[in-house]
């Protein structure tokens, strides 16, 4: 009987195991193709953006230029929802006088295709390269800007390019570390086909770097931030807020608007060329 039951529940594991693999795309990526609404509904002038990658496929963006611009913010968003669902953020960039250039990724609102890790690394290159061929912007006063997943995509662009400044916002490790803090009886190594391995890249990122994690995190805690801090060579600042995952941003309020506001200033300022 015994070792029936060791068997039968070998057998659960091993499916359990199985369905995760084959899901975990699923589990990793939570595009919206339906667009809340637009940044002039919110008072915002915005522009339409649509740009090719270097695998052919299609990526849909907004640029919103702030006045007196100060720099600009290429905006790489976490893994659920659209580019629609970010608005929050670009006010309170936008009051910051930062022009903000934020795109979706493969398989999220109007963009085509289907997301990957290669994928997202791509499509945030060809944002970049965008951002510097057409619209002739200055690596100098670019800041790439990440948060959640959109923390390693950010991360990869920093350490390929030269921008002014990078930050990090409620970003992770690695996502084998954060499997393995979700799932602790799974072999998350052995079966996860994505890493977005963050704290393996940013000791070699050059430029300024802002880490931002909420103590309060409820989804990533906050130790992956202060990890990545410790591995981060300088110029480098650690700034703590409060607040869920998903709305520390906000909760902080004052707290989160002036640690941005201070990393901005160290900028040169945009001659908007």
């Amino acid at each position: 009987m015994l070792l029936q039951a060791g068997i039968f529940l070998l057998l659960v594991y091993s499916v359990l195991v199985g369905v995760i693999y084959f899901k975990q795309d699923s589990m990793i990526y939570l595009p919206r193709k339906e667009m809340l609404q637009t940044p002039d509904e919110t008072g915002l002038e915005y522009e339409e953006i649509s740009f090719m990658t270097k695998d052919g496929i299609r990526i849909s963006g907004w640029y919103i230029e702030a006045e007196n611009e100060k720099g600009v913010l290429l905006f790489c968003h976490g893994n659920a929802g659209n580019i629609s669902y970010r608005l929050d953020s670009i006010r309170i960039f936008n009051s910051l006088n930062v022009s903000v250039f934020i795109f979706d990724y493969r398989g999220y609102g109007n963009s085509h295709g289907k997301p990957s890790e290669h994928g997202t690394y791509l499509d945030a290159d060809a944002a970049w390269d965008y951002l510097i061929n057409v619209m002739r912007k200055s690596p100098e006063t670019i800041v790439v800007f990440g948060r959640s997943l959109g923390g390693a995509v950010a991360a990869e662009i920093a350490l390929r390019k030269s921008p002014a400044g990078l930050i990090l916002e409620s970003g992770f490790t690695s996502v084998p570390d954060f499997g393995r803090k979700l799932y602790p009886w799974l072999p998350v190594k052995l079966i996860l086909k994505y890493k977005y391995s963050t704290a393996e890249k940013i000791g070699r990122i050059k430029c300024p770097k802002l880490i931002i994690h909420s103590s309060e995190d409820d989804i990533v805690p906050v130790e992956h931030g202060r990890k990545l801090y410790e591995k981060a060579c300088q110029p480098k600042e650690f700034l703590e807020i409060r607040g869920g995952h998903n709305d520390g941003f906000l909760v902080s309020g004052i707290t989160y608007t002036e640690g941005l506001r201070k990393f901005f200033e160290k900028l040169p300022e945009s001659d908007g060329n």
